[in-house]
């Protein structure tokens, strides 16, 4: 991708995020750059689908509580074409892959991806959920939330299914510690599972802190 196209793209980006939450702010959507970019240097990919994908996947994104939460996918989608259907010099023969990137994005959504730059994005969006920075958009998100730290009768999950929209740790047990088995190219596998130690040295941590 041409240079200046992709400062021109992180620039809107910039803009259109600037009321995300913490969690899936402009940050949040760098760092997944960061992931893609990495990622593709050992993968032959489109930089011109792939960089715009992961700078707007979020750029809708509605809290995990709202109603409207399975929605964010298709609409930052939508809204992604939209803005660059705007920028003169992007190859708008291009369009529909970025879209179909997105919308395929999702955790939630479970659903399988089709080209490369689609399975790319899955990944650097969701070595984002593995590692420190996991650990610390998790607690940000219960935060916005006003959910609860942890379950205080049983903060493991080993006695029911686990609950993040009420409880933080929960979402340890149903994204967190599973996401390192859900990558699809080898670059991201060796990246979480690298990241997911660090999640494990927490959970050890929290147990000899906490009493249950």
């Amino acid at each position: 991708m041409d240079k200046s196209l992709k400062i021109e793209i992180i620039e809107i980006a910039k803009r259109e995020l600037k009321n995300n939450d913490k969690s899936h702010d402009i940050y949040h959507a760098l760092r997944v750059l960061k992931n893609a970019e990495l990622i593709a240097k050992t993968e032959n990919c489109d930089l011109d689908i792939l960089i715009p994908a992961a700078i707007f996947h979020d750029v809708i994104c509605y809290p995990k509580n709202s109603k409207k939460s399975k929605l964010s996918s298709i609409q930052s989608a939508n809204r992604a074409v939209e803005i660059l259907k705007s920028i003169e010099s992007y190859p708008k023969e291009k369009l529909v892959f970025v879209y179909d990137a997105i919308k395929e994005c999702s955790f939630k959504g479970k659903i399988k991806a089709k080209s490369l730059e689609s399975k790319i994005l899955q990944d650097s969006d969701r070595l984002e959920a593995t590692g420190t920075i996991a650990i610390m958009r998790t607690f940000a998100s219960a935060g916005s939330m006003d959910s609860y730290l942890y379950n205080f009768e049983d903060p493991f999950c080993e006695n029911r299914e686990p609950d993040s929209l009420n409880y933080a740790l929960d979402l340890f047990f149903n994204r967190l510690l599973i996401v390192k088995d859900k990558m699809n190219t080898q670059t991201a596998k060796n990246i979480a599972d690298k990241r997911s130690k660090v999640l494990n040295e927490f959970i050890n941590s929290f147990k000899e802190e906490i009493v249950y």
